[in-house]
């Protein structure tokens, strides 16, 4: 909706949002990591990759960061983060597994491979971290570790399951392609 008043030329001042056809205020274009449920201010491991260590590294890499969020992602999409309240509305579906969605049931299995992949010993740390997104000092005092050791497993389990997921820091791949033909060699009949 364009403003009324005008300038000292004459000339209406018209908003910086853009009009579509209809009058309607089209919305500008949102970054790719802006996804509903996703907010990287609350995830220690976007906190762990936006710092550096002594060496001048990040303390998490891309792979690893990459991986941990595509767990956090299924986790999230399998429904098992806790509530924070209770529903008291009524239950839709008949509450048997049939009721769950595919894609819940994909998820779950999903997460459930990747902690068998991991193994027993950094799955925890991976769901503290990733999915619980408690931060590594908390992870220590919960678990009586010494200081700065869950940054050291956080970073084991993470190459683990990246490792698992098939991400790797770098890309690696054949020297060559194949050669592929997609027509029948050409017969001479003589």
């Amino acid at each position: 909706m364009a403003t009324e008043s005008a300038s000292e030329s004459g000339v209406k001042s018209v908003p910086s949002a853009r009009l579509s056809g209809r009058g309607r205020r089209r919305a500008a274009a949102k970054p790719a990591t802006d996804k509903p449920g996703f907010n990287p201010a609350e995830s220690p491991l976007c906190w762990l990759a936006r710092r550096q260590g002594k060496d001048g590294r990040t303390l998490v890499d891309a792979a690893q960061l990459q991986a941990g969020e595509r767990l956090r992602a299924d986790f999230t999409r399998a429904n098992l983060t806790p509530r924070v309240t209770s529903r008291w509305s009524e239950v839709s579906g008949a509450g048997t597994p049939e009721a769950f969605t595919d894609m819940v049931l994909a998820a779950k299995l999903r997460v459930s491979r990747a902690l068998t992949a991991v193994g027993p010993e950094l799955s925890g740390v991976l769901l503290d971290v990733c999915c619980f997104l408690k931060g590594l000092e908390t992870v220590e005092r919960e678990r009586r570790w010494p200081a700065r050791t869950a940054k050291v497993v956080l970073c084991l389990a993470l190459d683990r399951l990246a490792s698992h997921y098939g991400i790797s820091a770098s890309a690696t791949g054949r020297d060559q392609a194949r050669m592929r033909a997609w027509q029948a060699p050409e017969t001479v009949e003589a």
